[in-house]
């Protein structure tokens, strides 16, 4: 009797075929995991006995966050206050508000407001307030997730792998370009890369423990290869910038663009929006006029590599292109309406782009290539396979 060979399909299937581990995860591994992701946390919310904490939240934000961050505080011996606004949406500190903020020593804020409202910048700078945002960290099964239990340490590492990749003492070009033609320029000044790098999130702060830090956490997002930060916020000063950038997707779309939709600036500004698809009809309404106020990296192998809801990706080498403008867009009200962000901001997302200063890479593809610099190898042998570790990306 002649034997049939298998084909592809009977491989198929079988019942019984198998070439990966199992995608269950038996108890015990998935505690263990827990407990690293809520060592991390703990660290990241460097509360100290006897501060006064002062937590902004918003309705929508999971209550066990709120419970857990409190419960660290606790056991440390520290105050814990609560303000609820009504959305964190807010674009600066509510009057009712000032007051309980400017009592504190640490603040965690779900809000927008967080990042550059005019009295949390002056509580940071001035009074030394310690900051962590939360945008990443509004559910906390994100504990049972690799990012939550990637080392802030290392991300920490890889931060300052990639601020060491900038030129110093000199200008140059930072160009974007990608497959679908996008080539984008900004001009950085010396100045400027200073200003950006003297930061305690470029320094790779990612444990909420220094004095007037601001860190994220979960810790993914950023810090930015361009913001405000590069003229520390100066009114009015921004970054000789132009070009055109075809995006391959943006908050408040279902599907990545189908259309080349491109996105030309000058000098920040959006000038025009080209294409003919209903999505280049929304952008074209929402964004003409509007200015690039962050060039967000992720920073974090194991976030997601093509999720970019609530403000852009987080995966490592993924950017995403913030932009301020001035009437609030009906489509995202429409479609996000309790989007994090308020509708004013449009977060564009690339996955594939390559960025050079000068005649460095900083970004090849979409691979930030600070993940393969010799200390942040080094340090990630500590916790696993490097290669494990800071290249196999969760999809």
């Amino acid at each position: 009797m002649i034997h049939t060979p298998p084909t592809r399909d009977d491989i198929l299937a079988s019942a019984t075929a198998q070439a990966m581990p199992p995608r269950d995860m038996l108890p015990g591994v998935a505690l263990r995991n827990r407990f690293q992701a809520m060592d991390n946390m703990a660290r990241v919310f460097a509360i100290r006995p006897g501060e006064r904490v002062v937590l902004l939240t918003d309705p929508l934000l999971d209550r066990r966050v709120v419970d857990a961050v409190s419960g660290i505080a606790a056991a440390r011996g520290a105050g814990v206050r609560e303000f609820i606004a009504p959305t964190t949406q807010l674009t600066d500190c509510p009057p009712e508000a000032a007051a309980l903020v400017r009592d504190a020593d640490f603040v965690m804020s779900s809000w927008y407001a967080a990042v550059n409202a005019p009295l949390f910048l002056k509580l940071r700078r001035e009074e030394g307030q310690r900051w962590v945002k939360i945008t990443y960290f509004r559910n906390l099964d994100l504990l049972d997730t690799p990012q939550g239990r990637f080392p802030p340490e290392l991300v920490g590492e890889i931060t300052r792998a990639n601020a060491g990749l900038f030129p110093r003492g000199r200008s140059f070009d930072m160009r974007f370009t990608d497959p679908r033609g996008s080539d984008v320029t900004i001009k950085f000044t010396a100045e400027m890369v200073d200003n950006m790098l003297d930061t305690n999130r470029w320094r790779g702060s990612t444990i909420a423990e220094e004095l007037g830090c601001y860190v994220h956490y979960l810790p993914a997002h950023g810090p930015n290869i361009y913001d405000r930060e590069a003229f520390k916020r100066e009114p009015g000063r921004v970054a000789e910038m132009e070009g055109i950038l075809y995006p391959q997707w943006g908050i408040g779309f279902e599907q990545p663009f189908a259309e080349k939709i491109g996105v030309e600036w000058k000098d920040t500004e959006v000038v025009a929006v080209h294409g003919r698809s209903r999505e280049a009809d929304i952008l074209r309404e929402m964004i003409v006029g509007g200015k690039v106020t962050e060039l967000g990296c992720g920073h974090n192998p194991k976030a997601p590599r093509f999720t970019a809801y609530p403000a852009g990706p987080n995966s490592a080498g993924a950017l995403h292109w913030g932009i301020n403008y001035t009437t609030p867009s009906n489509h995202m009200r429409r479609v996000v309406p309790n989007w994090e962000e308020p509708p004013l901001h449009q977060d564009l997302a690339t996955f594939d782009t390559t960025v050079k200063l000068g005649n460095v890479t900083l970004i090849d593809n979409g691979f930030l290539m600070a993940l393969r610099s010799d200390a942040v190898v080094q340090a990630a042998a500590r916790y696993g396979d490097p290669v494990e570790l800071l290249e196999a990306f969760v999809e």
